[in-house]
């Protein structure tokens, strides 16, 4: 009457789904991040605000040209995230893949505070900001790009 039904582990179960989890992270969008950069993000928001939603190569383009100065580390963040989605997606060639920027957003980071001399022996504080970039590339779906080419 009574059937042996065996119980598996927890300890296993947990393995299989972090296993899991790290097979479906080599596929799909990669990310690539900036920490510490000593902008304040406000100036990093507005070049960040010119590329996002882009192609990767107009994105490119748009930085190259671009004069403001954190549109060079910007450039070198988007190049940084083309080199992860290429290590994470070896089978399917760059130019195939219609890559665009998915998400890119700043957050502020750490503000180092200094004091600078004032007129009758008073000190003004200089708050010297810095930012965090994070930038997600991945593939345009293949019902997204038609229905963009439609509307062109």
């Amino acid at each position: 009457m009574e059937t042996a039904v065996k119980k598996t582990k927890r300890s296993v179960l947990k393995k299989a789904k972090i296993e899991a989890v790290k097979a479906a992270a080599k596929t799909g969008p990669a990310v690539a991040y900036l920490y510490d950069v000593p902008t304040s993000p406000r100036k990093m928001r507005l070049v960040a605000d010119l590329i996002r939603g882009e192609r990767v190569n107009k994105a490119l383009n748009i930085l190259k040209y671009e004069t403001k100065h954190p549109s060079g580390r910007l450039e070198k963040l988007l190049l940084s995230a083309i080199a992860n989605w290429q290590a994470k997606n070896e089978d399917v060639k760059l130019e195939d893949a219609d890559l665009y920027v998915k998400e890119i957003f700043v957050d502020g980071g750490r503000v180092l505070k200094r004091l600078r001399p004032a007129p009758q022996g008073r000190a003004h504080r200089v708050r010297k900001r810095s930012n965090h970039v994070t930038l997600v590339v991945d593939r345009k779906a293949k019902e997204e790009s038609k229905t963009t080419e439609t509307k062109e």
